[in-house]
């Protein structure tokens, strides 16, 4: 390489530098707005739980009254008294999730390939599964209670074709929470699915057919590995927030075989005023959720997601 070329390469890059500082200013003013965000209303709140269940009481204070401590004999106490809770908040997670992916799954297909091409229809049924969104979400729970009540028709009509003895009910049942949440976040899981089948090319499914294989085969090993991100990107926006919630198990359970762990922390931070164990209880939560969900992904062989 001559001496002017040499020469030229560097006041090439000279010249480059400035914008590229000046680009490396634009990207940190475009995140920093996101950043002050996270930090204030994410890392501190979560800094605050950490440090609220190592609290101890202050000695002959009042009922309410901790001290910052490092006790983590607050965590193996909390584990100890409420684990069942626990253990059942991830299990109705569980049914729920699996209960919105049967349900979700052929629903998600009807609009995104058999809808396709018909434009009205389509959006049409998408705002029908959305169109919950536009009530409460305590009104929706509330209304559920009415459908599963004992003088309501499907108790009755249960009743009348003896699929339900004559002194069962519905309501304070697993079946009643679990039947809750799956019914409010099944949106969350037509959704996705439905995004990642838009994208699916229907020249594949003729390809599959002109090979001679099975609508079970091509399914099998066309629509559903296609299909796969949008199912795990669903059964993720279901089962973490099923896993935390409180608010069907209070309206549709609210008994000792019904109760979730966002009911024990709720009581323990307004009722019971016993924070320490509430904190603890919601860290273990926070740390479950995070280990079972990076599981599930490498599991599912989608570890983009993370």
């Amino acid at each position: 390489m001559s001496i002017a070329a040499a020469l030229g390469d560097s006041v090439a890059g000279v010249a480059a530098e400035p914008p590229r500082r000046r680009a490396r200013r634009a990207h940190l003013v475009l995140l920093g707005p996101g950043v002050v965000y996270l930090v204030l209303f994410f890392v501190v709140p979560v800094g605050a739980l950490l440090a609220t269940s190592l609290y101890v009481p202050v000695p002959g204070g009042d009922v309410g009254e901790y001290q910052p401590a490092f006790h983590w004999q607050n965590y193996v106490d909390a584990l100890a008294q409420f684990w069942p809770a626990l253990l059942r908040s991830f299990w109705f997670a569980f049914l729920a999730t699996l209960a919105a992916l049967v349900i979700g799954y052929p629903m998600a297909y009807v609009i995104a390939v058999r809808a396709r091409g018909r434009r009205l229809l389509q959006g049409l049924l998408l705002v029908l599964v959305v169109a919950p969104f536009f009530t409460s979400f305590i009104l929706r729970t509330i209304a559920w209670k009415q459908i599963l009540a004992d003088d309501a028709f499907v108790v009755t009509a249960l009743h009348v074709l003896h699929l339900l003895p004559a002194d069962a009910r519905l309501t304070a049942t697993p079946f009643a929470v679990v039947s809750g949440l799956t019914y409010n976040f099944l949106p969350f899981m037509v959704l996705p699915i439905f995004a990642a089948l838009e994208r699916l090319d229907s020249r594949l499914l003729e390809a599959g057919a002109d090979l001679y294989a099975s609508p079970a085969t091509t399914f099998r090993t066309v629509t559903w590995p296609l299909s796969l991100p949008g199912v795990v990107a669903g059964t993720l926006l279901v089962f973490i927030p099923a896993a935390g919630d409180y608010v069907n198990a209070s309206l549709l359970g609210n008994n000792t075989n019904t109760t979730m762990i966002g009911q024990v922390i709720d009581a323990r931070f307004f009722k019971v005023l016993d924070y320490p164990t509430a904190a603890s209880l919601s860290v273990v939560l926070m740390v479950a959720i995070l280990l079972l969900v990076g599981a599930y992904i490498r599991r599912s062989g989608t570890e983009d997601l993370l």
